[in-house]
């Protein structure tokens, strides 16, 4: 099939998850992370050291594509996946090459500032939330909490999730995970990822999102840690897993709790 450019704009960003732009944005994700490498290297900074810093940004994303989802702000290529991840994405960059300048120059944490950046941007899709559902709120976090614990048992046992960071990346997965699994079995949303959707249909319930997510992070975890001894190769793989549990995640809770 010949698409002509307007078709594949559209196809890529409001055709909601299919496997064609699973795909696309698969192959940018690649791409993007390719020439992030190259400028956490220029920096010689390590990935890995940014990763709780970057959490308002996250938020922000998230937040602003929640506020989309109720109708607060319009449907617009830049508010949604993945537009609003390229928006989010070079402001974080832009902070972080400032960040790193005010450290070299006045040795201020560029940790610290990144997060302080993050902060003060975030105060802009916080505003503009107009109710928060506590119920829901407590709904998600309370199995989330009770999940991780055990995860965080098992770290005393397991040196992979011992790590901090590695146990924060399985955490966020399985935020994500509770999100989908009470949106969808208990308030009638409906799973919108190609793989996750597949087994949902199979089995009816988004529980299935549980072992998915603890089995694939895991595996990934595993592999990361076994397999690649660059450090900032390491430190942005898992930076980007981390963030890929927790945006949609965040953005699944805000919604909920936005909307019901």
């Amino acid at each position: 099939m010949d698409l002509g450019l307007p078709e594949i704009i559209e196809n890529i960003f409001y055709s909601g998850y299919t496997v064609f732009n699973t795909l696309t944005y698969g192959i940018i994700l690649i791409v993007i992370l390719y020439l992030i490498i190259k400028l956490f290297e220029k920096l010689e900074i390590n990935p890995k050291s940014i990763i709780y810093s970057l959490i308002p940004f996250i938020f922000i994303g998230s937040c602003t594509r929640a506020l989309v989802d109720n109708g607060v702000f319009p449907l617009n290529v830049f508010l949604i996946t993945p537009g609003i991840y390229f928006v989010v994405g070079i402001a974080a960059i832009i902070s972080l090459i400032v960040s790193v300048l005010i450290w070299r120059k006045y040795d201020i944490d560029y940790r610290y500032t990144i997060f302080l950046i993050g902060i003060l941007l975030a105060i802009i899709p916080l505003v503009n939330i107009q109710h928060i559902n506590i119920e829901i709120i407590l709904q998600i976090v309370i199995p989330w909490v009770l999940i991780v614990a055990i995860f965080a048992f098992i770290g005393r046992y397991w040196k992979l999730y011992r790590n901090k960071v590695n146990l924060s990346i399985l955490a966020v997965h399985v935020f994500d995970a509770t999100t989908t699994f009470i949106a969808v079995d208990f308030y009638n949303y409906q799973e919108q990822h190609v793989l996750p959707g597949f087994l949902y249909d199979l089995s009816s319930t988004a529980l299935t999102m549980y072992p998915l997510k603890i089995v694939a992070i895991t595996l990934a975890i595993y592999l990361i840690d076994e397999y690649i001894d660059d450090e900032n190769i390491n430190g942005l793989l898992k930076l980007t897993v981390f963030v890929l549990g927790l945006a949609p995640g965040l953005r699944n809770c805000l919604t909920m709790a936005m909307g019901i």
